[in-house]
């Protein structure tokens, strides 16, 4: 696959710029962290080269300087907010984040709970904590926030948050999602520093959208496509054209927050540095860039695929169509259709020949393998077999016997009482590898599995979820065509 981005020169000018930003303010420096920290893989899917991990690497080349406060809204902890991507709750993910960031030497200092309100739930979950030994401190509702500029700057709004004792040079605010308060933290810290006679910085890092690259670049509109259902619109930064003549890009709710924020940050410290929102920014991914073709095509396929994740939520609920039509009006910006990946239309041809379900995926050469389903095997598990052959040079032969195939589906069908005989591509895999105890041919197929990673499948239905389970985990990027196999009221999720 083409490499468009250079990961070691990012994390190098990311460091050295965020080194640059930290001593514009004498020596000390909030951070808000927005998007995810690490498993990026959104970026990494539209800007091949970048790693998933390479925000976390930047911060281990700033270790020394580094103190880490996770930001938690006490109402998504009341409500049991959900992240989609890892199916736990903000609270789980709050322990986990600093299980990865203590795996990685890396400091917290603190949580805060952000807009609390003596909701039980968050009460329950700073003891939890405390039992834990872990600093929690509270802030609170401001009322009038964020416009009431005299009410927020004064012991009635910052003021009656809790101030948190940082050691470091660079304090990085992250959370497990949006709106969890990561500005209203910097901000109040800057308050009670300003107090305190200590001379500190704010600055945002937000990977998307990329604020050097046109407002229409297929990155861009892939953020926007990313975030259809948040609202967020990319849009030309008219403080910054206004100040310095120069079109940056940045999206909405940064553009329209900004005069207040300007005007908040005047009254904490006496000035405010920034003219612009983009100049808030610290992101320099734009400044990696090696191969402007091969981000594009990689963009334009993350497009389409968030059409199809959509078009297929929209499926199950009956919902999400505001968020389809909007990606549709992107595709048409970014001048790709439903047919610019050539997998779909392999499945669909596959299944039309057959009969049946089908599926299709390209190989890292560009080609395309399609699976079909068969009396023993779903499409997800043969298209899997068939992959996994063609990338190992494999002669399409039959690598798993219908001795070890069968009393599987015997198990599912008699004994586990389900009605789908054939195995899934998880079950498929753990036939494979049984095999390859005794057979090369087998042995050789499991030695490539991690070749598929990043390869795109297209089906012809929406396949199961066990299904989609084991491509997510294998990192093969997965759409479905938004119909179901079966004409049923209900289809399981998991």
């Amino acid at each position: 696959m083409r490499i468009g981005f250079d990961n070691e020169k990012y994390i190098k000018l990311q460091a050295q710029h965020i080194r640059e930003r930290i001593n514009q303010f004498g020596g000390k420096l909030y951070l808000e962290f927005g998007g995810k920290i690490f498993d990026d893989y959104h970026a990494s899917r539209v800007l091949p080269g970048f790693k998933p991990d390479s925000k976390m690497r930047m911060l281990q080349a700033l270790a020394d300087d580094v103190e880490i406060i996770i930001a938690i809204n006490a109402n998504d902890i009341e409500k049991n907010k959900i992240r989609g991507d890892l199916g736990i709750t903000y609270d789980d993910d709050v322990l986990r984040l600093m299980d990865v960031f203590r795996g990685l030497n890396l400091y917290v200092g603190s949580v805060v709970i952000t807009r609390y309100a003596g909701q039980p739930a968050a009460d329950a979950f700073r003891k939890r904590l405390a039992d834990l030994g872990i600093k929690c401190h509270l802030h609170y509702p401001i009322p009038g926030y964020p416009y009431d500029i005299d009410t927020i700057v004064s012991e009635n709004g910052y003021g009656k948050n809790d101030y948190i004792e940082t050691t470091k040079p660079l304090v990085v605010v992250t959370a497990p999602g949006p709106g969890s308060g990561k500005m209203a933290t910097c901000l109040s810290q800057l308050y009670y520093e300003h107090k305190h006679g200590v001379n500190a910085g704010y600055a945002k890092y937000e990977t998307f959208p990329i604020w050097n690259l046109p407002l229409q670049h297929p990155v861009n509109i892939a953020y926007e496509a990313a975030t259809a259902d948040l609202d967020d619109v990319n849009t030309i930064d008219p403080f910054h054209l206004e100040a310095y003549g120069k079109t940056t890009v940045n999206y909405n709710r940064d553009v329209e927050i900004f005069p207040v924020l300007k005007a908040l940050m005047e009254r904490v410290s006496g000035t405010c540095p920034y003219k612009s929102p983009t100049d808030m920014g610290v992101n320099m991914a734009g400044m990696a860039i090696v191969d402007d073709e091969a981000v594009c095509d990689a963009a334009k396929m993350e497009i389409w695929r968030r059409y199809f994740q959509t078009a297929e939520i929209a499926k199950r609920t009956g919902g999400s169509n505001n968020e389809l039509q909007k990606i549709e009006l992107l595709m048409n910006q970014a001048g790709i259709t439903a047919n610019y990946c050539p997998a779909r239309s392999a499945a669909l041809l596959r299944e039309q020949i057959t009969g049946a379900p089908a599926g299709a995926m390209i190989l890292p050469d560009g080609t395309v393998i399609t699976g079909k389903t068969s009396t023993l095997l779903g499409c997800a598990s043969s298209l899997l077999m068939n992959a996994l052959k063609a990338v190992a040079g494999v002669e399409d032969v039959d690598v798993i016997s219908d001795e070890v195939i069968e009393p599987i589906c015997h198990l599912k069908t008699e004994v586990l009482n389900s009605k789908n005989p054939r195995l899934h591509s998880d079950e498929t895999l753990i036939a494979l590898s049984i095999t390859s105890a005794t057979d090369d041919l087998a042995a050789q197929l499991v030695e490539h599995v991690h070749d598929l990673r990043g390869c795109d499948a297209f089906f012809s239905v929406i396949i199961s979820p066990a299904d989609e389970k084991l491509y997510k985990t294998l990192g093969i990027n997965l759409c479905c065509e938004p119909k179901f196999e079966q004409r049923a009221y209900y289809h399981p999720r998991q």
